[in-house]
């Protein structure tokens, strides 16, 4: 932990190798293939395959992804008080073209919804509420990306802008790549990703015909403002 907690301090994300072995990885995707496909929050394109709310709608895949090396990560950097806020599954295709340029995640889902200062753009999306909160939210939440697959820049890595999830929000055309620099976060099977919201990040188009799957789960520890609650909170069993 203190090789991964000052660069994720420093530079807003981390990545950690080997988490899960080959036979989880596989465990961990045969229990999403036998899942059922027909539900509103599934969603299928020719680019992507997601699955929102992904712990709810396939819960048995949670004992696996919650192992007790996971767990020891994830005390040791953040201590115990975290409980999981969101989570999404992500498959892009051998010949996906989707791509997502520099972006912050600023929004949170939550379960319905409720005027409060600081608590903006509400949208509503797969039948449930989405807002930018107060920075303070965001800058207290932290995401985990777990790959089921080799991750490069030509199967769709993330991209990232070290140091500025310290800067607060902000539109990425500002960005003086003068002084910023551009990092590609390759993760192996069976490794994570831990990055905070407003890391600016994109994901290019995949051009080397290699599948990418992906879990993401982001944490809090951070109540809401009293009449809201998070639209998907589960805690972590110690």
């Amino acid at each position: 932990m203190n090789t991964y907690r000052p660069e994720l301090n420093e530079n807003g994300f981390t990545t950690i190798a080997d988490i899960y072995s080959m036979q989880e990885v596989q465990q961990i995707i045969s229990i999403i293939d036998e899942a059922d496909k027909t539900k509103d929050t599934f969603r299928k394109s020719n680019d992507i395959f997601a699955i929102r709310q992904f712990l709810k709608e396939i819960p048995d895949a949670g004992e696996l992804i919650f192992s007790h090396k996971l767990k020891r990560v994830i005390t040791g950097l953040f201590g115990s008080k975290y409980f999981v806020v969101k989570s999404i599954y992500f498959d892009k295709p051998e010949s996906s073209n989707w791509y997502v340029s520099y972006h912050q995640d600023l929004t949170i889902s939550v379960d319905h919804k409720v005027a409060y200062k600081g608590f903006t753009r509400w949208t509503t999306k797969y039948n449930q509420f989405a807002v930018k909160p107060a920075v303070e939210y965001l800058e207290n939440i932290f995401t985990i990306r777990i790959h089921l697959d080799d991750t490069n820049v030509n199967n769709g890595a993330l991209k990232v802008v070290p140091g500025s999830h310290v800067r607060g929000i902000y539109r990425p055309e500002t960005i003086d790549w003068r002084k910023a620099s551009e990092k590609v976060c390759e993760v192996p099977a069976g490794g994570i990703m831990i990055m905070k919201p407003l890391l600016l990040h994109s994901s290019g188009r995949t051009t080397n015909f290699k599948r990418r799957r992906v879990i993401h789960i982001e944490f809090a520890d951070k109540a809401l403002p009293q009449g809201m609650q998070w639209a998907e909170l589960l805690m972590i069993r110690s």
